[in-house]
């Protein structure tokens, strides 16, 4: 039951700009600045197991404005997030309510949310709902103007990212995400997320080789309302890690958003990785977290 005045309905792709609106506010709100992807939301739309008349929902005011949307994947990942002028009114808890509703519905023994650490009354909801803290990600930090370029190790050459190559980066990125990530990705849905998007940078990603086999991938990318560089996924090959690779890699997507005149290189990194310690090595300090919240249903 959402407030008197208020209506909800299913999320069409013409609403993606909007819900990415809400969810930049939201963050500037929190954090003086938006961090979110602009075509963040219209990728997740494009996910082949995303059934958005069923899975997703807007939220409208009396005036018009969106006040809130959730979604679900798979009925096991929740997301909900409230404009900050309706916060208070019961709609996030409604909106919660309605995903683990779904999640139930479609057969799942547990979901998933997301909550930014910012967020006290979202965090305060999981807790009361019987939420367990289940993991934490980062968003990570690198001034490009401080970051020292290395020459990638011995026998590892780096180049700009190939459209070649992209089933091979799909397959090194996919592996090396399983360790983590049990639920493996078809080539279709990880393309719709990374080199598919209006926001993919070809140039600023980056790929390493030894010889001639692919053993490290870097996807970048824009961020044109920053200036910031964004690094949406890395991943090196299990067998020639801690080699210096990722460094490697990193130091010339940085170079190329420098390029690009982008004064900071950002991305995310999930405790489930243990890539925290890697990557404060690799120059990069924590800017903010989120932490995944878990219920069994």
């Amino acid at each position: 039951m959402f407030p008197p005045g208020f209506t909800s309905r299913p999320a069409t792709i013409g609403d993606a700009e909007a819900i990415y609106r809400l969810i930049a506010t939201g963050e500037i709100q929190w954090h003086g600045r938006a961090e979110v992807v602009p075509d963040a939301v219209a990728a997740d739309f494009e996910r082949p197991e995303l059934d958005v008349e069923r899975d997703t929902l807007v939220v409208h005011a009396a005036n018009g404005d969106l006040a809130a949307w959730a979604w679900l994947h798979l009925g096991k990942r929740g997301q909900v997030d409230v404009h900050p002028s309706y916060r208070g009114l019961g709609i996030g808890t409604t909106l919660v309510e309605w995903t683990e509703a779904r999640s139930r519905e479609v057969g799942s023994e547990w979901m998933a949310q997301t909550v930014d650490d910012a967020d006290k009354a979202g965090n305060d909801l999981m807790r009361s709902r019987g939420y367990e803290v289940l993991a934490t990600n980062w968003l990570l930090e690198r001034p490009i103007a401080t970051a020292a370029s290395r020459q990638a190790p011995d026998g590892i050459t780096v180049h700009a990212y190939d459209e070649a190559q992209s089933h091979a980066v799909h397959e090194l990125i996919d592996a090396a995400f399983s360790e983590f990530q049990p639920r493996r990705k078809s080539y279709d849905e990880w393309a719709r997320l990374t080199v598919e998007r209006e926001t993919f940078l070809p140039n600023a990603s980056t790929l390493a080789y030894a010889g001639a086999e692919l053993v490290g991938a870097i996807v970048a990318l824009d961020l044109p309302e920053t200036n910031e560089g964004y690094v949406e996924q890395v991943a090196v090959r299990a067998d020639q890690r801690r080699k210096g690779i990722a460094r490697a890699m990193l130091d010339a997507t940085c170079a190329e958003f420098g390029r690009l005149g982008r004064g900071d290189c950002i991305l995310w990194t999930h405790s489930g990785t243990g890539a925290l310690a890697m990557y404060e090595n690799l120059g990069m300090r924590v800017r903010r977290s989120t932490t995944v919240y878990r219920r069994r249903l």
